[in-house]
């Protein structure tokens, strides 16, 4: 038992040196304990000095207080002794209390000081918002919250098909499917919820093709009265690092202008699920009705924001859904963050068949206006097999536009998606390489 204690007791004082590094908020509070115990310990020593000095008749009492102070030792050593004593028993009862009272937050098997440094990093992580939907979306916070946790997904409330199109039309809700995603993504059990939150029943003509996620929001919102409280209380639920936020909380309708093959004419294709079904070309998307506004949080996080994210994701019918919501839009032309555009890296079938990089880029600019993005972020990375879609290539028009920044972006298991701590990594390099180690913008 001796043995475990000394030898806890010297790990806990190997690692002072690692609990004093800047940036933890532990030095202040170690200084002030040990402020604290300091005059506990003067108020101590007063009272054994004026015993001493009182009671000098009982020479037992005398011998034993003159043992107990290492009065045969020289002062010097006396205090060195007694001082470095104090703070290994300080610290090892600091740590081992701390370690009591975070027990229940502390993952098994992982390291309370790697935790509390990777919280503080994050925590001083840049501001950064998301915007945009489906799967692209959730890839991009899979790896942003391992860099930050003042992180805002923004999610298009456009989506009518599968799941959440029947939740929406049986039960008149927003559409939740988006929104789990990223919370599942943004999880820091994202594993288990991960699947628990993408299971889809079956086997019950009334629960065949839902998933859980969706029916636990929909409840939720029942329960609490309002779409906007059930995500934001099903974020608690899950705990996850950020927020998810709608886009708007009007009941919109994406809408397409396509001209189809061998047509003179173009016809209009209401539903953001019956878009990529049409074969035809996307000529303009517009929302109905075109005055919905914004989500207030949204804008208030567009407008603090030090790096605002579009993309990546289906063009037509998960980013422009919510750049068409013309209060969210108008934040982001006046504010002052770095605006990212994430280009996908394959084309998207029946939406941007042949799409180049250039191709994308001016159909978001024909839809939102010109010089609304700082930098378009593309993949340089065309090895691999991505099955019938085609490369979204960084053609010369895309590579002579000043904003243009190419990187490897490319998951290596799933050539046309994303790899999601690439992509994180990039765009924090970005950030940095704009405003400097300290993150203060360098306009």
């Amino acid at each position: 038992m001796k043995k475990d204690f000394f030898a806890s007791l010297w790990q806990t004082l190997r690692d002072i040196p690692r609990w004093l590094r800047p940036g933890l908020g532990i030095k202040r509070w170690f200084v002030f304990v040990m402020i604290g115990i300091t005059l506990l310990g003067l108020g101590v020593a007063v009272i054994v000095i004026d015993l001493y000095r009182t009671d000098s008749s009982n020479p037992i009492l005398l011998t034993l207080l003159s043992y107990a102070s290492l009065r045969f030792i020289p002062r010097v050593w006396r205090a060195v002794i007694f001082g470095g004593l104090g703070v290994g028993i300080v610290v090892y009862g600091i740590y081992q209390l701390n370690r009591s009272l975070l027990r229940p937050f502390i993952r098994p098997g992982s390291d309370m000081f790697d935790q509390l440094t990777n919280f503080q990093r994050r925590e001083r992580g840049p501001r950064i918002v998301a915007i945009g939907g489906g799967h692209g979306l959730a890839t991009l916070l899979r790896g942003l919250k391992l860099h930050t946790g003042n992180l805002t997904a923004v999610v298009t409330v456009a989506d009518d098909g599968g799941s959440s199109g029947r939740l929406r039309e049986s039960l008149g809700i927003l559409p939740p499917g988006d929104i789990r995603n990223c919370l599942a993504a943004l999880s820091n059990d994202e594993a288990l919820l991960t699947q628990l939150f993408q299971y889809r029943f079956s086997g019950s003509p009334d629960l065949e093709g839902h998933s859980f996620g969706n029916l636990f929001i929909t409840a939720l919102a029942d329960i609490t009265g309002s779409f906007e409280d059930a995500v934001v209380e099903s974020g608690r639920v899950l705990s996850v690092n950020g927020r998810v936020l709608p886009s708007t909380l009007h009941d919109v309708k994406l809408v397409a202008s396509m001209e189809l093959p061998h047509s003179l004419n173009e016809v209009r294709v209401e539903g953001e699920s019956r878009i990529p079904e049409m074969a035809g070309r996307v000529r303009r998307v517009w929302l109905e009705p075109d005055n919905a506004s914004a989500f207030p949080p949204v804008i208030k996080s567009i407008l603090n924001a030090d790096v605002i994210v579009v993309g990546p994701g289906s063009l037509y019918t998960s980013i422009l859904p919510n750049l068409l919501v013309h209060d969210l839009l108008s934040a982001m032309q006046i504010s002052r963050a770095i605006k990212i555009f994430v280009c996908n890296i394959a084309t998207q079938t029946g939406e941007t068949d042949s799409y180049t990089c250039y191709d994308h880029i001016r159909a978001l600019e024909g839809h939102v206006g010109e010089d609304l993005f700082d930098v378009i972020l593309c993949n340089n990375n065309y090895e691999g097999e991505i099955g019938t879609s085609q490369w979204v290539r960084a053609d010369e028009k895309t590579l002579s536009d000043s904003r243009s920044y190419c990187a490897d972006l490319v998951d290596e298991g799933h050539p046309w998606r994303h790899d999601s701590l690439k992509l994180a990594q990039v765009i924090i390099d970005i950030f940095y390489e704009r405003t400097g180690p300290l993150g203060d913008r360098t306009l």
